[in-house]
């Protein structure tokens, strides 16, 4: 994730990142100054003959056309990674001898806790592993949601989004290769769900996950650092009840891959993005509005290591205190957020 405030108010597409409301004229000496020093240093000179304007939908926000390359790279890798992981072991068991057992997924809870686990494991261990660099995403409906609250711009969402959707297909090629047995990982309604209660069950699914990822992972605090555990878990609780139903999908590029690869579209394959989409967008505006209620008034010192019985650090408003006094019980002050492995370390450069 980026160090910039999201989630204040909903970002429209024509909108820069944290634009301030009036303008004010740098200094002599001011930080605008040297931070133009420094992206015009860093800027990549090979892209010296594109007009102004161009290079500006590259290097716009504090993104470099090399940063912002490294950023779609490692989507599509880690993308690629998390579904290699989670098509390989769900093909393992959709492909497993019966020996006697009932296919119906209904009547093997066991299949259905294995394939549950393939996600969302896969998907802890590769956000852990990914998310310093690209935040992890590796979900369209995700990126939506983030483009929305202003993680990110939507320049590198769509970037991101187009990232994710070819790491889907390569997964699932591969998968399909390698292993013999078939490839069993389409997602399709299950049971007697209609069209109407997938599409509803996928969206309030998704919604769970990436409200998840907003207040784990997009919401900077000292537990940020194992986000990755919780956004997986929250897969995992996701999938339980989804993959009967609907296959659990929660994620475009999960289902659009293996359609590529084996040319097979169901009739409302249209219902693994409209009901994603629409999750991401309930849980971005649902988020918005906690952020504009503050809610980081109700417990303002929950990140804190402090005896029990502090104060909570309202005004007489109810409004978070910045007056600048010394904070009761010895709490200390807050650490401003630097972003990459400061934060998980607790230590300053």
């Amino acid at each position: 994730m980026e160090t910039q405030q999201v989630g204040t108010r909903i970002r429209f597409p024509w909108e820069k990142p944290n634009a301030p409301r009036t303008a004010r004229r740098p200094g002599l000496g001011s930080r605008q100054t040297s931070l133009s020093q420094t992206l015009h240093a860093s800027r990549a000179r090979f892209l010296n003959f594109l007009p102004l304007p161009v290079k500006n939908r590259f290097v716009r926000e504090r993104s470099s056309p090399r940063m912002l390359c490294a950023n779609v790279l490692h989507e599509f890798a880690g993308t690629f990674m998390f579904l290699l992981f989670a098509f390989g072991g769900t093909n393992t068991v959709n492909s497993a001898p019966l020996e006697g057992r009932s296919g119906n997924l209904a009547a093997n809870p066991s299949k259905l806790v294995f394939i549950s686990l393939c996600f969302g494991m896969s998907l802890a261990v590769n956000a852990w592993t990914f998310f310093r660099i690209s935040g992890g995403l590796f979900n369209p409906a995700v990126s939506i949601g983030m483009m929305v609250v202003g993680a990110i711009t939507y320049v590198r969402g769509i970037l991101i989004i187009i990232a994710q959707i070819l790491g889907a297909i390569a997964a699932s090629a591969i998968v399909y290769a390698l292993q013999p047995d078939g490839f069993n990982v389409l997602t399709r309604l299950g049971g007697s769900t209609t069209v109407v209660q997938g599409l509803f069950m996928e969206m309030f699914l998704t919604m769970q996950l990436v409200f998840t990822i907003f207040m784990l992972a997009a919401e900077k605090h000292r537990g940020t650092f194992i986000a990755p555990i919780g956004i997986g878990l929250s897969l995992f609780i996701a999938e339980l009840m989804g993959v009967y139903y609907t296959g659990g999908s929660l994620n475009p590029a999960r289902s659009f891959g293996p359609c590529v690869v084996t040319g097979n579209f169901d009739g409302y394959h249209w219902i693994y993005w409209v009901g994603p989409i629409l999750g991401a967008l309930v849980a971005s505006g649902f988020y918005v509005l906690i952020k504009t209620l503050e809610y980081e008034t109700v417990n303002p010192e929950q990140d804190y290591d402090t005896p029990k019985g502090k104060t909570p650090l309202v005004n007489s408003r109810g409004g978070p205190d910045t007056s600048g006094e010394p904070r009761p019980h010895g709490a200390p002050e807050p650490e401003p957020y630097a972003g990459g492995p400061e934060l998980e370390a607790g230590r300053s450069p």
